[in-house]
């Protein structure tokens, strides 16, 4: 196999190194998209869209509770904690069934310690078809379709400030003893899929949990999405203090969800130049439009269009150590290579990307 493609045809790496920082020093507008990439990875990252005035995003979209942390605050626990001491386990409408790799080993499974609870109940509000339930697990649910999850939540506020409430479109005698169980809890965690419920569902959903804790103690377990997005998150904010969708095109890191959309800057014809990074897995942009692209992913990645250059890079975790956010946990870990190889990590390809490129530095477009 060749070590790199420039224009779908085998390479060397320097070959492939030096076409890449050829395309980024063209740029106006270079979009390090995807991010799908360790701590190291991520830090390289943001350092060369600062050096290029570019921009960075991932590949997942931006967490929606992002904003609703910001501007209210969360509580918020980690797995560990949960699985320990939570006598409550509240999940939120849909998207958990693709999370119960990390769920069931790693809370659902285990049983609480004893010196804080004999017991746990599970209950699911609003989780959408019955396939995503999974069987063998004691779940009570409380509505089905998740359209009406905004309803239920303001419905279960209402309840526990003991308010009337009438003509819902789900149940109320299931909401009633929903609120009752939650509001006698010990320790309750309410559980969600970021990607899947909106900023006004969150909001709600942190709402009903301040409600909770003036009689007992709730917290809340947001699910990241994949490709290490938390940590990509954390890297991002400490090195420009921003998270990711920031722009440095105009010297300094500039926030902003829409303006800094890769998709969007792509499609509109802004950016002009992409550097897709998705290590973990062959992912691909949902684009299909005729942009330069240098790729740092899998070689069996199904691109729509083949990239100028393709770089094949490892795995983190898998092809050599790496530092990412563990969910368990909540902070970043070291992770040891499980079957470590001589694929270069994006951190090295970006280092080498960087140090070809023009030494003169970058005139900015504004």
């Amino acid at each position: 196999m060749a070590d790199a493609f420039i224009e779908g045809r085998g390479a060397t790496l320097e070959a492939a190194v030096a076409e890449a920082a050829r395309l980024l020093a063209a740029s106006r507008q270079p979009v390090i998209a995807g991010l799908g990439t360790d701590v190291a990875g991520a830090r390289a990252a943001v350092a060369l869209a600062e050096r290029l005035g570019g921009v960075i995003d991932h590949l997942h979209a931006l967490p929606h509770d992002l904003d609703v942390a910001r501007e209210a605050g969360m509580l918020r626990t980690t797995t560990n904690e949960a699985a320990l001491r939570a006598d409550t386990l509240l999940l939120v409408g849909p998207g958990l069934a693709a999370a119960w790799t990390q769920l069931v080993p790693g809370l659902l499974a285990r049983p609480p310690d004893p010196d804080f609870t004999s017991a746990r109940r599970i209950h699911w509000l609003c989780p959408g078809s019955r396939r995503q339930i999974p069987s063998g697990l004691p779940i009570e649910t409380a509505g089905r379709d998740p359209r009406q999850l905004k309803v239920a939540l303001a419905a279960l506020r209402a309840l526990l400030a003991g308010r009337p409430c009438s003509d819902l479109p789900l149940p109320a005698r299931a909401l009633t003893s929903l609120a009752t169980r939650l509001s006698s809890a010990r320790f309750g965690v309410a559980i969600w899929a970021v990607a899947e419920l909106d900023p006004l569902a969150i909001e709600m959903l942190a709402g009903l949990i301040d409600d909770l804790n003036a009689t007992t103690r709730f917290s809340s377990l947001p699910l990241a999405p994949g490709d290490n997005a938390a940590g990509v998150m954390q890297v991002s904010g400490w090195m420009s203090g921003f998270p990711v969708r920031t722009g440095f095109g105009r010297g300094y890191p500039e926030h902003d969800p829409w303006r800094f959309d890769a998709k969007r800057l792509v499609e509109s014809g802004e950016g002009d130049c992409v550097l897709w990074i998705s290590a973990y897995r062959p992912a691909a942009p949902d684009w299909d439009v005729a942009v330069p692209t240098i790729a740092l992913t899998s070689s069996q990645a199904k691109f729509r269009r083949h990239p100028r250059v393709l770089i094949p890079v490892g795995r983190p975790g898998v092809d050599h150590d790496s530092v990412e956010h563990i969910a368990d946990t909540g902070t970043l870990g070291c992770i040891e290579a499980t079957g470590r190889s001589g694929a270069v990590s994006v951190a090295q390809m970006l280092g080498s990307i960087a140090a070809a490129l023009p030494a003169d530095g970058r005139v900015w477009p504004c």
